[in-house]
């Protein structure tokens, strides 16, 4: 018995579904560059900003929005976000020597840099030397640096106390171990540390950085950063902004009707109830124990109802849960700034990649299997589970087959059993044929490159940026665009719908 179609449509907003609206282009791209390619839509990214901003507004809030550097290496996003308007007040989030030198390059100031992650001694002396703000992940961090900053004879520089292992009153939120930062527990410590090295650091804030979708956890840290700033106050130490990381999600999917049905069937699936609806029965965490539904759904929510700025503009709304009136509000009653780092948050919407048919063929058992010029880590939905339907974009004048509705099996080009680009039956509206091309939606936030490699010698997706201009969609290589034209309000008047 044939499955129903299960679609889990990818949402699109109008200047991406104009984008993967027009096949001339994208075929053309793509016949041109190669496949799989990556396509980014910079102008994007400055709508994001502003939304995140308008939070801001709304509780009267100062602060800074970084970009997480790290959920995407292209140069056209980061020199997009460099060029915003002052309005915004953007920055990036950088978590390597690397990214460091690459936001330098692309026209970031030091001031509106932040250097988070681990950091060897060559990262730790370029932030100092151009003054980046440091994010210290650990008391050695902090003396590594000012042995640096003491040796080399540079000015004190800007840092912010990375915490964790944050404590809820009562106990009655659990918060998630980190491996980053200092436990809230040895705080005093970290202070003593602080105070002994003000010749060489200015503390300019406290950060946190949650590895979880809970709000009433991050409420937790922020009020306990809000607590840790009166200590600091305390000390003599004179900190005003901050920091409470990203994790705002994402919501991919158009319909939230069709993720509900999608992981309920999926639940009958792995019971048996129904046609399996993956690859030899993956259950994606769960699995059936003689009848009994065991295991936990490893999934990301790719439907959220909640997500990106409306969920920080949740979390402000919110009651401190030791101070109880809401955080937005003790952070203005503060004068406290606020800082935030977006990763896939502010690059939603920005990108697609493009992946072309090689072959389609019919399995014994009556199963499509569709092989495509990409692999697994060009879209790594799996990787990072998201499951989201791709966009078929017949090539212009060839025959389509009049299928309806049909179940696929994507496949990579890695001479891998493993190499699925998903591991779920996908729904087409029709079947591909070879020449077509499916675009993944919405992948510039760590499923573009996060993952990607040269494995036996396959090439690795080329970017391509994106943009419209005189009512029609123009391109330049990634590394290639610079936002001299691009950039502005001008270039907004219409844009976004296409």
């Amino acid at each position: 018995m044939r499955p129903s179609p299960l679609y889990l449509e990818p949402r699109l907003e109008p200047r991406l579904r104009s984008l993967l609206e027009t096949p001339d282009f994208l075929h053309t791209l793509v016949d041109a560059l190669g496949s799989p390619l990556n396509l980014l839509l910079p102008e994007q990214l400055a709508d994001n900003l502003a939304r995140f901003r308008a939070v801001f507004r709304k509780h009267h809030l100062a602060g800074r929005i970084y970009f997480a550097h790290k959920a995407n290496r292209s140069s056209a996003l980061v020199r997009r976000l460099a060029a915003a308007d002052t309005g915004l007040d953007a920055g990036l989030d950088v978590a390597s020597l690397g990214e460091l030198q690459h936001a330098l390059g692309a026209g970031c100031t030091p001031d509106r840099i932040i250097a988070t992650g681990p950091k060897n001694r060559e990262f730790l002396w370029l932030a100092a030397r151009t003054g980046a703000t440091v994010h210290l992940d650990s008391r050695a961090e902090l003396d590594d640096l000012a042995d640096l900053v003491r040796k080399h004879a540079l000015p004190r520089v800007p840092v912010m106390p990375r915490l964790s292992a944050f404590r809820a009153p009562g106990a009655t939120v659990l918060t998630r171990p980190s491996r980053f930062g200092t436990p809230v527990g040895e705080l005093d410590a970290l202070l003593d540390a602080l105070e002994r090295h003000r010749d060489a650091v200015d503390t300019t804030g406290v950060a946190y950085h949650l590895d979880t979708t809970g709000i009433a956890e991050k409420a937790v840290a922020l009020d306990t950063c809000l607590r840790v700033m009166d200590d600091c106050h305390r000390r003599g130490l004179r900190p005003r902004t901050i920091d409470i990381g990203g994790g705002f999600g994402v919501d991919y999917l158009a319909h939230a009707d069709q993720w509900e049905r999608y992981t309920s069937e999926l639940t009958d699936a792995v019971l048996g109830r129904r046609p399996s609806l993956t690859w030899q029965d993956h259950g994606y965490g769960l699995r059936n124990e003689s009848g009994t539904l065991r295991g936990t759904l490893g999934l990301y929510p790719a439907h959220r109802r909640v997500a990106a700025e409306a969920y920080l503009d949740e979390l402000l709304s919110g009651p401190a849960p030791t101070l109880g009136r809401p955080l937005a509000t003790l952070l203005l009653e503060n004068l406290y700034d606020l800082a935030v780092e977006p990763g896939r948050a502010l690059v939603d919407q920005c990108g697609a990649t493009l992946g072309r048919v090689l072959e389609v063929r019919r399995t014994p058992d009556d199963t499509w299997l569709v092989r495509l010029e990409m692999n697994a880590r060009d879209a790594a939905l799996e990787d990072h589970g998201v499951l989201m339907d791709p966009v078929l974009v017949p090539r212009p004048g060839a025959p389509a087959a009049d299928t309806g509705p049909v179940g696929v099996h994507l496949l990579g080009n890695l001479c891998l059993e493993a190499d699925l680009i998903t591991r779920r039956l996908v729904f087409l509206p029709r079947l591909p044929a070879p020449g077509d091309l499916l675009a993944f939606a919405n992948t510039a936030g760590y499923l573009m490159d996060f993952n990607a490699g040269g494995a036996l010698q396959q090439p690795v997706a080329r970017k391509v940026a994106a943009y419209r201009q005189d009512g029609a969609w123009h391109w330049r290589l990634d590394e290639q665009y610079w936002p001299l034209e691009t950039a502005g309000a001008a270039t907004h008047q219409g844009e976004s719908r296409g």
